[in-house]
């Protein structure tokens, strides 16, 4: 990794180690989601940067494009599979998978809102239907935007989310809450999970 992002989170978050449910919070908006399709939460404890090993922290610990990021390192083209999707006033929800395009091998479990009402009425039309990326929407159409991570996770995976990253038995995932806004507006809200991923791979360059 040429550089490092440190990670800073508020105090509420580090009085916190440990949550389960949160309301527009650090879960946000993966517990929305996951309440809506009655699915269960995975248990996610916030953690340091130097708490995240490699490959981990490298995917995890930026202010790039997560797409563009997991595309480099897995050296091939992700594409989406829609878990879940729901409208709430001018903001579109989803749970998706993100999964290599050549071989299906999962790259990401997200949770996404966007709100729709900051995108002109074609780029609105693209995000809904839930075929592509939000990033590589965004980086197409030259939509200047910025990226924020607000915190870092250890994840106890579900039985569910076990199944969608082929895993044969259980261990801690890592995963993180980022933000995206244009100039200084917040344009979504983005949980992000990734699956086991062998320790000894070369770190990911941006």
């Amino acid at each position: 990794m040429s550089s490092r992002t440190k990670i800073t989170l508020n105090r509420t978050a580090s009085r916190r180690p440990s949550v389960r449910v949160s309301s527009n919070g650090l879960l946000y908006p993966l517990d929305r989601v996951c309440t809506r399709a009655a699915a269960a939460m995975p248990r996610m404890t916030v953690i340091s940067q130097d708490k995240v090993p490699q490959p981990y922290e490298a995917l995890l610990a930026h202010d790039s494009d997560m797409t563009r990021t997991l595309e480099r390192y897995v050296g091939d083209r992700a594409v989406l599979r829609p878990l879940s999707m729901f409208l709430s006033g001018a903001s579109y929800f989803r749970r998706v998978l993100l999964v290599q395009e050549s071989s299906g091998r999962p790259a990401a479990l997200g949770a996404i809102r966007v709100r729709l009402d900051s995108f002109a009425p074609g780029l609105r039309a693209r995000i809904l239907e839930g075929r592509v990326p939000l990033g590589r929407i965004l980086l197409e159409n030259r939509f200047a935007y910025t990226s924020k991570v607000r915190a870092l996770f250890a994840v106890e995976p579900t039985p569910e989310i076990m199944g969608m990253f082929w895993m044969p038995k259980s261990k801690v995932l890592y995963g993180r809450r980022n933000e995206m806004f244009c100039d200084k507006t917040k344009i979504a809200d983005i949980v992000e999970i990734l699956p086991p991923l062998p320790k000894a791979r070369a770190k990911a360059s941006r």
